[in-house]
């Protein structure tokens, strides 16, 4: 009966052997390649929204062990600009965000506008609520919700340690970041956001949103 049994898994096994390399090697590939996470918060907006699904390269900065943490090599560390997605031990929950401050920079806010060692980031207002931000050769859109409480518009001069990340979201009163979590370390990283693969409508009875299909997050 036993040796029944095996022979049937054996060739259930040899008869689905391209489908179970497939998955394999897929679930290596989203493991420690690239993957897409879903977007459950605005905190984003406008660049990334509710109901969007962000492709990842898993392999920005870091090369892992698939299936693991392990870290095999540092490959790069974020740009000021770029957007990330890390596993927040402080928040217990992943969150993607983009990088202000880099290790040793000095990081202050004062009435929404960023200061980065000194010097004041660009600003060009863009409607009521929103403006266009400019970091390093990265330009895009904030929101500022001027109906919310501004106790996130200021902090004073901080100095990024060694290893961590000033991490802010484009929601700009509507982003629990390094505001509230404090310095990212770079050992939470998981990748760099991308692109939008393809998104979806929460309050509109999940329809798609083709105009958000295939959406470059770094350009405006």
């Amino acid at each position: 009966m036993i040796k029944s049994s095996n022979n049937k898994f054996i060739s259930l096994l040899q008869t689905n052997k391209q489908f179970i390399i497939f998955i394999l090697l897929m679930s290596v590939f989203r493991s420690a390649v690239a993957d897409w996470y879903t977007v459950p918060t605005g905190s984003m907006q406008p660049t990334i929204q509710e109901g969007d699904r962000v492709v990842v390269n898993k392999m920005a900065y870091d090369l892992r062990l698939p299936f693991t943490e392990v870290t095999l090599a540092s490959l790069d560390i974020p740009k000021r600009g770029e957007i990330v997605v890390f596993e927040s031990q402080a928040a217990e929950m992943r969150l993607i965000k983009r990088v202000i401050g880099l290790p040793g920079d000095v990081v202050a806010m004062k009435n929404e506008i960023i200061q980065v060692n000194g010097k004041s980031l660009y600003y060009k207002s863009s409607t009521k609520d929103s403006a266009i931000e400019t970091i390093g050769d990265i330009r895009h859109h904030i929101n500022i919700d001027n109906t919310a409480s501004d106790r996130l518009s200021n902090f004073s001069p901080v100095t990024v340690p060694q290893g961590h990340y000033l991490v802010l979201g484009d929601n700009r009163r509507h982003s629990a970041d390094s505001r509230v979590y404090g310095f990212i370390p770079h050992n939470e990283l998981r990748g760099k956001a991308t692109a939008i693969a393809f998104s979806v409508d929460y309050e509109n009875y999940y329809i798609p949103r083709s105009e958000r299909f295939f959406k470059d997050i770094y350009g405006i």
